[in-house]
């Protein structure tokens, strides 16, 4: 069990200095992202928290959801959430790609919408939720919060008819049985230079069927 209680809260964009602090933190050793930023070129952590505040400052100018998990008003955990009708908004937004190129260079931008366009391009078909980002602030990993994060992200998208589920990515290999133990199925791989990016699809929990009285 987690060591504190947390309360999960839907975010706005009045979190949005916590929310780059924490996927900055949550994301600057992941290897996808130190392949996309070249993290052996200088300048590294600068381009990984560019991109980390203008995927955010996009996602909530365009109103679209993020669940938090805090502890005493702390965010220590969150995911951004692309609804159905609205995941390929961000990336097809010419603002977003300007800013992008001129905080992290182009050849770091084109490497980014490159890995974009081949996960979405290898999604099952059908209607589901994307999570462009999740995490959980290294302060807090390994204590069962990301459990406590997925289970009401399940739950929350369940809500919406028109979803199957949700679908996520990672290439950190240390996270593959993690979320295979709650109940995502592989459903592709993608190269990302000498990184193996695996998409995940988990399906909406089913209601629970109520006993006849």
């Amino acid at each position: 069990m987690p060591n504190s209680p947390a309360e999960i809260r839907q975010l706005d964009g009045g979190y949005a200095r916590e929310a780059r602090s924490l996927l900055y933190h949550a994301y600057r050793h992941e290897p996808t992202f130190a392949y996309l930023f070249e993290a052996g070129r200088t300048g590294y952590d600068q381009r990984v928290r560019a991109t980390v505040r203008e995927l955010v400052q996009q996602h909530f100018s365009e109103d679209l959801p993020a669940l938090g998990l805090l502890i005493d008003d702390r965010l220590i955990g969150m995911a951004l959430i692309a609804p159905p009708q609205r995941r390929l908004d961000i990336t097809e937004s010419w603002g977003w790609r300007m800013r992008m190129l001129l905080t992290t260079g182009f050849r770091c931008t084109r490497r980014y919408l490159e890995y974009h366009d081949a996960v979405l391009a290898c999604l099952p078909p059908g209607t589901y939720h994307l999570l462009p980002l999740l995490g959980i602030h290294p302060e807090f990993q390994g204590q069962h919060y990301g459990e406590q994060l997925l289970e009401a992200l399940h739950n929350w998208c369940a809500e919406d008819g028109s979803s199957q589920g949700v679908v996520l990515d990672t290439g950190d290999e240390h996270y593959l049985d993690f979320y295979q133990r709650q109940g995502y199925q592989e459903v592709g791989q993608v190269a990302v230079g000498p990184i193996v990016e695996h998409v995940f699809f988990h399906p909406n929990p089913q209601p629970a069927v109520k006993a006849s009285a």
